[in-house]
């Protein structure tokens, strides 16, 4: 499967732990079986028998397989590693054959691309007058004679779930008033409206209300005086979320009101994310939604769309039917000083919770009017003076007003001072044809309905809105405040994140295949079904609500970010869906929560025998390594015969210069295995301080400083490409204006300044079997470049991982850098969101601030002939600030706020691992001025790797007392270009919470660049043109069942169900309800 399941037994003498290991996703038990290659070669012929070319060259590479394997055993024998047996995998072939028609897109023009935007303008910042950042407006009284203004005034509340206060202090303390009051409130007058977007605060106050309530809210839903709009258990951070996340918390908000509500979200709703992706916009388009709004982006684009009078869009990717109609608003803010019009001093004049004797005013110090018989003619012309000047920035005569702000309506006192004196104001303007407008209350879809309405009826294509391409990044709201601090602030988190979701999707797809592995053998024995579902909604709100965007940015209060960190939990579920299935008895299967059949602990050599299991996360067969710690120092590793394999033992470092007695981390590989003891080297002295060292495995060697241990210089052996490459770290400060640097904004106090540390560091050198590295221990860093001696994907790229600790710092961030002799120019590549690539361009006329993105999976430079690749497990804050440079801030200790509403600097910082590969890629010339960028194929499973490494369980039990067998599910790998994003039970419409028997099985296709060699990368897989025939896709299980659905299952799809194949276009995302007997 994307998965395998690896059994190892410790046998634990005195001084002794004996590992044992049985298979990948394939089985190969004996020595130099090529018969068992012809056996896989034969599957993949009738698997690709469509394509003879493919098929041609396979064959042509079991010849070079039969002259690896004898190179390998070369290789083992150099490395003194002759003495253990081999039990592989079948090695990588020389070539991994891609058809042509795998890297083309049906791309499509559009009109409009960011890039030529911020190439096109100024980014000045002139004093637009009562729009500061603006222009004056002027308009004609008889404008709208022919077509009279119609206006939609949206109430809305935006609840952050978690900020200030933590999720549960704010349902307490407000959103459930509002939420109550919300139903009182509506049902007093049909004509009032209101959307909701958070259904995480919404299903809480849900399950605390009674049926009579529940009632009267569907009664709203029904009615349209009620929508929700998005419908995600969030409103999302869109820069350092990965797109596995973001689909989840969007498919449990969706689920969850399709489940309660029957609600099928048409609008997408995002006034705070700090900066638009595009990978949203696909997803909400994914998902069935048909338009959206957006409000955070730089105020020079504001300005630029407003004149242009492009502010309404449709917002196209790069590839495919991805159009969505969009809504940019215009002003600084969502709040109702900025949504009326041009003029905040007005608009805040018709906020009428601020009436005089309130708790909040207007700055401008000219407070609201209740709206009398006596100052209704004045006050509905002054407002419809707004009105009408904000309608002139767009093209149709269809006008959006939001009027609502963080928490609104929680008292019913603004309800009604709200909602009493704007439906007077609305009496007048109705009332009075010479004005020739219609303003109401309405839903944000209502508004979109008559904005297409009017595209549908202009004449002659006279209202005929642009087609935009590209994101929305770095946001800035005044001056040089960029928004490029909260892609590193709290990276602790960040990389706890990732880790999570990567538990979180083991846990769906294993609990998926047991409980289908339940309905085949036709028992289950008591497993826990119900109480396991039950933790995995909770681990996948949990997640979601981290996802949340003052969560994983790293922009909430101190406590409220510790309260994030203790909510999640689902390893309960990966351990009794594992217990299961590996199980050669089921009937002795027995389910225990206080004493747990798996642990994820470390070896102890006090119990005689130990099972380990392994478990391959991924969806195609891997070549890798596993970690695993131990308290005794003399390991030695047997396979599944009794054979030893190759395992290295490393020491664990209390300090920088003494190690541990009591840990010791163990590396073995797969799936290559050798060796009776590991021959590990430790060099500590006696090292040529002029002279830079090496190390290297089969395809990577590279130098090190003498001095420091940083990398200096790379080559790849395969062509010999070798590239000057350095690693430095860098101080940055904060400036010395009022404003500074806090957890939103990154105000540098000029370039980076060189990071010296005031002691000399200490540089450790290892050199071993499975792995060989460089540590150096600065003051404040812990830096390793790490080769693994793997014939796979692992081999490919170095690790580097950054152990980074600024606690005692004050006002610091600290980047790492990596300055090659690439000559990119001031080109650059980032991603969003782990699903696609943004081109970037380092601009001179921008602050250093701006020129920083957010990098979620990674961050590339390139030339002609060479791409340079740094790979995350968390996001970061990512630029190129000169010609073949990359860098990464890994984290940010700051001592003030920065006036964006924390109230406090960041100063909870904690040791932080941040881990990276970093890859060389040989690449043939291609127009360096294309607008698309995508990975090479060995790119992104390097990236699947760092992300999804193999989990280890332990057991304490006797391996002969309960026999275990290894459990492959998948028939062989799926395509290399083909991700399973999850496969997620769906909850039974049945009362109690519990699981159907289908599963949302989620696939996407990833785009991916050809310029690239396919020799040696390591890969055992090839690529479909995006096909899978589903009736060679499992070993034993059976497609009872599958039908295309819509992203979050919300819409059925014209595909019908059970097609024999799927089929996906590059870069599609598709999910299918799947039944499997």
């Amino acid at each position: 499967f994307f998965f395998c399941l690896v059994r190892f037994v410790l046998t634990c003498t005195c001084c002794t732990c004996i590992v044992f290991n049985a298979t990948n996703s394939f089985h190969f038990p004996c020595q130099g079986q090529l018969s068992v290659l012809q056996d896989k070669i034969d599957h993949l012929e009738r698997l690709l028998s469509e394509n003879n070319e493919i098929i041609a060259n396979i064959r042509d590479s079991v010849i070079n397989l039969r002259e690896s394997v004898k190179d390998s055993k070369r290789v083992l024998e150099a490395g003194n590693m002759s003495q253990g047996s081999l039990e592989m995998l079948p090695s990588p072939p020389l070539v991994v054959p891609i058809d042509s028609e795998d890297c083309q897109f049906s791309a499509r023009p559009y009109t409009k691309s960011m890039s030529d935007v911020y190439d096109l303008l100024a980014f000045d910042n002139p004093d637009g007058g009562v729009w500061k950042q603006g222009f004056d407006i002027a308009y004609n009284e008889n404008e709208w004679d022919q077509e009279p203004l119609q206006v939609f005034v949206v109430p809305h509340s935006h609840n952050d779930p978690g900020w200030l206060k933590t999720f549960d202090d704010y349902f307490h303390d407000q959103t459930q008033h509002i939420l109550n009051n919300m139903v009182v409130k509506l049902h007093e007058d049909n004509r009032r409206k209101m959307i909701w977007s958070e259904v995480s605060y919404f299903a809480k106050w849900w399950d605390n209300i009674d049926d009579q309530k529940r009632d009267a809210v569907k009664s709203l839903i029904n009615t349209g005086q009620l929508e929700i709009a998005t419908g995600g258990w969030v409103m999302p951070d869109e820069a350092n979320t990965h797109y596995f996340a973001l689909i989840d918390q969007l498919l449990e908000g969706h689920q969850w009101l399709e489940r309660n509500l029957g609600v099928k979200p048409k609008t997408g709703w995002a006034v705070d994310p700090f900066g638009h992706s595009p990978t949203q916009t696909y997803l909400l388009k994914q998902s069935g939604l048909s338009n959206m709004l957006i409000q955070r982006v730089h105020y020079s684009i504001k300005k630029h769309f407003s004149s242009q009078k492009t502010l309404e869009f449709f917002w196209r990717q790069n590839w495919g039917d991805t159009d969505i109609l969009c809504h940019m608003m215009p002003f600084y803010s969502y709040d109702v000083p900025h949504t009326c019009g041009p003029d905040p001093k007005i608009c805040c004049q018709f906020d009428f919770k601020r009436l005089p004797g309130g708790r909040i005013s207007c700055p401008w110090r000219v407070p609201p009017q209740a709206i009398t018989d006596n100052n209704i003619q004045e006050r509905a012309h002054l407002l419809l003076d707004q009105y009408r000047k904000k309608s002139k920035l767009f093209q149709s005569k269809v006008l959006l007003v939001p009027l609502g702000d963080d928490f609104r309506y929680t008292e019913a006192l603004e309800w009604d001072q709200q909602f009493q004196n704007y439906q007077r104001l609305f009496d007048y303007m109705n009332s009075h044809p010479e004005l020739h407008v219609k303003a109401q209350f309405g839903t944000i879809s209502d508004y979109f309905e008559a904005l297409r309405s009017s595209i549908a009826s202009s004449t002659s294509g006279s209202l005929a809105l642009p087609v935009v391409n590209g994101d929305f990044f770095t946001y800035a709201d005044r001056d040089d405040h960029y928004w490029s601090g909260y892609f590193t602030s709290r990276p602790f988190y960040k990389r706890v994140d990732r880790v999570l979701e990567s538990h979180l999707r083991a846990a769906e797809i294993l609990y998926s295949l047991a409980l289908a592995e339940m309905r085949r053998f036709g028992k289950s024995n008591n497993f826990p079904a119900v109480e396991s579902y039950k933790l995995l909604t909770a681990a996948r709100r949990n997640l979601g609500l981290f996802q949340h965007h003052d969560a994983i940015a790293g922009t909430g209060k101190d406590w409220v970010v510790v309260d994030y960190g203790t909510r999640y939990q689902s390893w309960d579920v990966m351990v009794s869906s594992v217990h299961w299935l590996i199980l050669k008895d089921k009937q002795t299967f027995s389910h225990d929560p206080s004493n747990l059949f798996l642990q994820m602990v470390s070896l102890s050599c006090q119990d005689l025998q130990t099972s380990l299991v392994i478990f391959n996360p991924v969806e195609q067969a891997r070549t890798s390594v596993v970690t695993v710690y131990v308290n005794r120092h003399k390991v030695q590793v047997l396979n599944s015969h009794g054979h030893p394999v190759t395992a290295q033992v490393s020491a664990v470092w209390e300090e920088t210069n003494r190690a541990s007695t009591e840990a010791f981390q163990v590396r073995t590989l797969y799936s290559i295995l050798s060796l009776t003891h590991p021959d590990v080297k430790c060099m500590h002295k006696h090292v040529d301080p002029t002279t830079p060292f090496s190390i290297e495995n089969a395809h990577i060697q590279l130098w090190s400083s003498p001095y420091t241990g940083l990398l200096e210089r790379l080559k790849l052996k395969e062509d010999g490409l070798e590239q000057q490459i350095k690693v430095e770290f860098a101080w940055y400060g904060t400036t010395s204006n009022k404003d500074k640097s806090g957890a939103y904004l990154f105000l540098p106090d000029g370039e980076a300044r060189p990071y010296t540390p005031s002691q000399a560091p200490v540089v450790r050198v290892t050199k071993g079997p499975v792995f060989s590295e460089v540590t150096t221990t600065f003051t404040h860093i812990t830096h390793t470049l790490r080769l693994y001696n793997v014939q796979g994907v692992e081999g490919q790229s170095v690790e580097i991982s950054n152990s980074v600790d600024i606690r005692g710092e004050f006002n610091h961030e600290i980047a790492m850098r990596i300055t090659s002799d690439l000559n990119s120019k001031d080109r650059f590549f980032t991603d969003h969101n782990g699903f696609q690539i943004q081109p970037r361009k380092t601009m001179r006329k921008l602050p250093l601030q701006a020129n920083f993105y957010p990098m979620s999976s990674m961050v590339y430079l390139q030339d002609s002939g060479s791409r340079l690749t740094l790979l995350t497990g968390q996001a970061l804050g990512a630029a190129s600030l000169k010609s073949g440079q990359l860098e990464v801030i890994m984290d940010r200790r700051l001592n003030q706020d920065d006036n964006r509403g924390l109230g406090q600097g960041v100063l909870d910082n904690k040791i932080t691992a941040n881990c990276f590969r970093l890859l060389l890629e040989k690449r043939t010339p291609a127009d360096e001025n294309d607008p698309n960028s995508f990975p090479s194929l060995l790119s992104h499973t390097t990236f699947t790797y760092l992300n999804h490494p193999f989990i280890p369980m332990a057991t304490s039990v006797d391996f002969s007392a309960i026999p275990l067998s290894p459990y492959s599910p998948l028939h062989s790998s799926l395509p290399c270009d083909i991700d399973l994003v999850n496969l997620r039970t769906i909850q039974s419409k049945d009362e109690g919470g519990g699981p159907s028997a289908e599963a949302a099985l989620i696939l996407h296709r990833k785009g991916f660049d050809c310029r690239f060699s396919n020799r040696n990368t390591g890969l055992l897989c090839t690529t479909t043109r995006g096909k899978i025939f589903l009736d060679k896709l499992f070993s034993e299980l059976m497609v009872k069942s599958l039908t295309q659905v819509s992203l979050t299952l919300m819409h059925g799809s014209a595909a019908g169900q059970s097609p024999r194949d799927v089929s996906l276009k590059p870069m599609e995302v598709s999910t299918y309800r799947l039944e499997l007997s």
